[in-house]
């Protein structure tokens, strides 16, 4: 790799979406109204970054290695959540009824960096993009060891992170920050709206062999899984521990086939998820046990060549809840239109989280930092493509369903995207852990 600058991330990994079209509001009898209030101390990136015609947002998603497809995924969300705020599209104003066209008036840039999954690669992207571009805001994630970065760092530098695909119980639990929010599901809350279908389809008393990504992605989905499956009598024999981006499973499949386990629970993600399901059946281990995907991606059922038919898994999002929720209607037809497929939960999670910054924003009336943070902690309920939500102010998660599908046979598909049944769309309040149960201590506005 070249032309690498001093913090070592290559240029050509770094790329600028949308122009800055639109200028201050501009008031009857021609006074501008400004963008911030004087009688506020600076204060991270704020009034510097959005005293201009527009604002810049800072992306890091991973365009190489292993959560690829995923990071494209969710940049093709933000591509389109930028594109619709800036020209004022309908399902803006049904998420953010003060928007127009833009942010306050002001038009958004998005500009992306590659962090191909890795939390040093992530923060040096994000830390430049503060630095020399002053974003207003930062996001992206896919990797929850890149999430908690980012939130160590939007709280140092006092520039909100919006998460945009995070499953740790860690990023709004023990690592969680005044300055970072997320707005989609997690280890506790798959676990909690699968644990109880899973043990009504396969019964109690059950041996489970796990399969988990070591870092805290992997070891909090894990543990969540554990806790609600004990009291049925569910029992771990084997839980397997392979590093992210594993090229091979064979060791670990090994002793799964041999752990005498009724069922595999394989919490791996992107690649590595297909990777261990291909392997998985290629030692015939999916003949001996059950497969569950307690924290899924939908693009799984291509990739792994029909092994996800009659499979359980827990989604954030499935194209079809479309016939349920017209918001996510009206995103599938835009984002088809766009990109020529339909939205993985990568995209939707990207799109919304952004549409909701926008109107955190615009309801604070301000960019200034902790007048958003402090919009955030209202705990409104807002429109979401799922539904109604709303965002708790002890830990900034938010409250929304998980979606339950289980893999269709291929003789039940209705078209080429038609992957999963959708089994189960379960509400979001009883699924999750009081607000200090995993630690969470926010931090301070300034």
């Amino acid at each position: 790799m070249s032309s690498h600058d001093k913090n070592g991330l290559s240029r050509r990994n770094i790329l600028t979406v949308g122009a800055g079209l639109a200028g201050a509001t501009l008031l009857p009898g021609g006074f501008i109204m400004p963008a911030f209030a004087d009688d506020k101390p600076a204060i991270g990136t704020w009034p510097a970054g959005s005293q201009g015609s527009s604002v810049t947002i800072g992306a890091s998603v991973p365009r190489t290695g292993t959560y690829a497809v995923q990071g494209e995924d969710e940049l093709k969300g933000y591509q389109l959540a930028v594109e619709h705020i800036n020209e004022g599209h309908e399902l803006v104003k049904k998420v953010s009824p003060k928007s127009k066209k833009g942010v306050l008036g002001k038009q958004l840039n998005l500009v992306v960096a590659d962090s191909a999954a890795k939390p040093n690669e992530a923060v040096q992207a994000q830390q430049r993009f503060i630095s020399e571009n002053k974003a207003v805001m930062i996001t992206g994630g896919t990797s929850s060891a890149v999430a908690v970065a980012l939130n160590k760092l939007a709280q140092r530098e006092k520039v909100l992170f919006v998460c945009g695909i995070s499953g740790s119980n860690d990023t709004t639990g023990k690592d969680c920050v005044r300055y970072g929010v997320r707005q989609n599901f997690f280890g506790q809350t798959a676990a909690a709206a699968i644990a109880p279908l899973l043990v009504k389809t396969f019964g109690k008393n059950k041996k489970v062999a796990y399969m988990t990504p070591d870092y805290t992605y992997g070891h909090t989905v894990t543990k969540s899984m554990q806790d609600f499956t004990k009291d049925a009598g569910w029992t771990t024999v084997t839980n397997q521990i392979s590093p992210l981006g594993a090229p091979d499973f064979s060791s670990y499949l090994l002793n799964v086939a041999n752990s005498g386990a009724d069922i595999l629970i394989n919490v791996n993600w992107g690649h590595d998820a297909v990777l261990s399901i291909q392997q998985a059946k290629q030692f015939g281990v999916l003949d001996k046990m059950k497969l569950v995907v307690p924290y899924q991606v939908p693009f799984l059922a291509r990739e792994t060549g029909g092994l996800m038919q009659g499979v359980y898994a827990a989604t954030d999002y499935w194209w079809t809840i479309e016939d349920k929720f017209p918001l996510a209607k009206m995103f599938n037809d835009t984002f088809e239109k766009k990109f020529g497929y339909k939205p993985e939960w990568g995209a939707e999670n990207a799109y919304i989280s952004f549409l909701h910054w926008a109107r955190m924003v615009e309801e604070a009336g301000s960019f200034y930092p902790p007048d958003v943070i402090k919009q955030y902690e209202k705990e409104e309920t807002i429109p979401s493509l799922v539904g109604d939500v709303h965002y708790r102010k002890e830990d900034h998660q938010c409250v929304r369903p998980v979606v339950i599908v289980k893999g269709k046979m291929q003789k039940d598909m209705k078209g080429k995207e038609d992957f999963y049944e959708v089994v189960e769309i379960v509400p979001g309040k009883d699924l999750m852990q009081k607000p200090d149960e995993f630690g969470c201590k926010l931090g301070d506005y300034t």
